[in-house]
């Protein structure tokens, strides 16, 4: 069932949920991007580059944690912005033949503004890997009925 306007308060939970990351799970992104950047699957280079290891992507990142609010909202045409900044890389620990994640993204969300002539609602998102903060201000606009 899609949530409605006017069920909505500011400062209501949308719950979380924890992701987990491998580095298979990084190889696909970028197959599927098509940003092959050696810092997000060659631990020497991102070594080299003064990374702490083979980072995730940020939009990896992004579109793992904007996945709660388009699963709450029940649609994810719903969404009609969202916008962050990037405060930390996240590190994905090779785990090969180990079913571990090399990385764990926890996301929440809850209601941060409700603009009824727009339809619209704005959910905040913290977004922890690690227990540090990897997006800052990382806000999704949420059209709905």
């Amino acid at each position: 069932m899609r949530p409605t306007l006017s069920d909505l308060t500011v400062g209501q939970d949308l719950g979380s949920r924890s992701i987990d990351v491998t580095r298979t799970d990084l190889v696909k992104y970028a197959g599927a991007s098509g940003d092959f950047n050696p810092i997000h699957w060659n631990e020497a280079f991102a070594t080299g580059v003064g990374l702490p290891g083979v980072i995730a992507h940020g939009m990896f990142t992004m579109g793992a944690a904007v996945q709660l609010v388009a699963d709450w909202a029940g649609d994810p045409a719903a969404v009609v912005d969202f916008q962050t900044r990037f405060t930390k890389p996240v590190p994905v620990a090779d785990t090969t033949g180990d079913t571990a994640a090399g990385a764990v993204i926890e996301v929440s969300g809850a209601i941060g503004a409700l603009d009824a002539d727009a339809g619209t609602a704005r959910v905040d998102l913290t977004v922890l890997a690690g227990g540090q903060k990897v997006l800052m201000k990382a806000q999704a606009v949420v059209r709905l009925a």
